[in-house]
């Protein structure tokens, strides 16, 4: 039986700190991550940015997100209607905890009780077809009757059919951009119209405009909150099967609606089916696929804990610096691999990448990969 994890709550400077950690230039949540667990807690991971780029060979001091521009924003997320929930405190969703790169902070708007429902994400095309679109709200109301809410990427479309056919029974709309910047902006009466019954949900900062780049972002909180994922069109190239992709990756269940060859709205989910995702023509049969899992514990994960003292923190020789970044290159390789090439300690190792990561020199991948930018 999976040991209980208790849950964190972050005093009001903790919260404040995390927030400047993750914003700061050169954090991704995996970063984040790896920093608190060197340094035993996000006011000492701040303190120790400047020193990592310099060592990382990074060509100035990294930016560091102020205390007063942390303070802003919180005090607009708050006026919003608002409020941030960091990973491992009780309101944040336990699924979504799971991913490699969960986003340490979250902003929740909403009914947050539409998070304890088991949750399918409906996702597809923007320019939906009629018959798409028709199926879409059959399949949410067949699955709002089985009790599950649904998630989607408020985008035109598919997406929106989805949210609108599960007003009254939950859903969740996760952002590409901060809770003050909905995209598209026609949407944003939607939006209302979900947070009385249901939920937004973004990582991203205050008044940030979303980019190309960050629909894929976006994509894998999607994937990242659900059972399942559930692609209704798609075209061969299309961002559904990047959603797709993720929760593959997550470990997640992929569905795929059939549709006509002659339709290149369909030749994505005919792949995917041929691939091996679980063709669906009716609500069952996810139903049938989900109902085993929803008793299932989720795998307790220790979220980070500020209260952590966190061993000292090392300081690789500089042959043993020299010799970690010359094994690494443009091509991915996995940190396992580079401990074992380098004869160092893994948390030597892992100080290393920290250094070059802050310095900008250095990108993480999925399943533990790392290179050289």
């Amino acid at each position: 039986m999976n040991e209980v994890t208790e849950p964190i709550r972050l005093t009001d400077e903790q919260r404040l700190d995390w927030l400047r950690l993750i914003r700061s230039q050169n954090v991704g949540p995996r970063t984040f991550r790896a920093l608190i667990n060197h340094f035993g807690g996000a006011h000492a991971a701040l303190e120790a940015l400047p020193g990592l780029a310099r060592r990382g060979g990074g060509s100035g001091a990294p930016q560091i997100y102020s205390r007063e521009e942390a303070l802003r924003e919180l005090d607009g997320v708050q006026r919003l209607g608002a409020r941030f929930v960091a990973v491992g405190e009780a309101d944040y969703p336990r699924r979504l905890q799971m991913i490699d790169d969960a986003p340490p902070l979250i902003t929740i708007r909403g009914h947050a009780g539409v998070l304890a429902m088991p949750l399918v994400a409906i996702v597809g095309s923007r320019n939906a077809s009629a018959a798409g679109t028709k199926f879409t709200q059959r399949l949410t109301h067949g699955l709002a009757e089985a009790g599950f809410a649904v998630v989607s990427g408020l985008a035109r479309g598919i997406d929106a059919a989805a949210h609108r056919a599960s007003l009254e029974t939950g859903t969740v709309a996760v952002l590409a951009g901060g809770q003050d910047r909905v995209y598209p902006p026609e949407h944003l009466d939607l939006l209302d119209a979900i947070l009385p019954a249901g939920l937004a949900l973004s990582e991203m900062p205050l008044g940030w405009e979303p980019r190309a780049r960050d629909f894929p972002r976006r994509n894998r909180l999607i994937s990242g909150l659900s059972l399942g994922v559930v692609i209704v069109e798609a075209a061969r190239r299309s961002g559904s099967l990047i959603t797709a992709r993720l929760a593959l990756e997550q470990g997640r269940e992929v569905f795929a609606v059939p549709g006509s060859p002659l339709d290149p709205r369909a030749e994505g989910t005919n792949s995917l089916i041929k691939q091996g995702a679980t063709p669906v023509t009716e609500a069952a049969d996810i139903v049938t696929v989900l109902q085993p899992i929803i008793g299932l514990e989720v795998p307790a994960r220790e979220p980070e804990r500020e209260e952590m003292a966190g061993a000292p923190p090392v300081e690789p020789a500089p042959d043993e610096r020299s010799r970690i970044v010359a094994l690494l290159s443009p091509t991915p390789v996995s940190i396992d691999d580079l401990i074992r090439l380098s004869a160092s300690s893994p948390r030597i190792v892992r100080m290393v990448l920290l250094e070059l990561e802050i310095a900008g020199r250095l990108e993480r991948h999925g399943r533990g990969l790392v290179s050289l930018i």
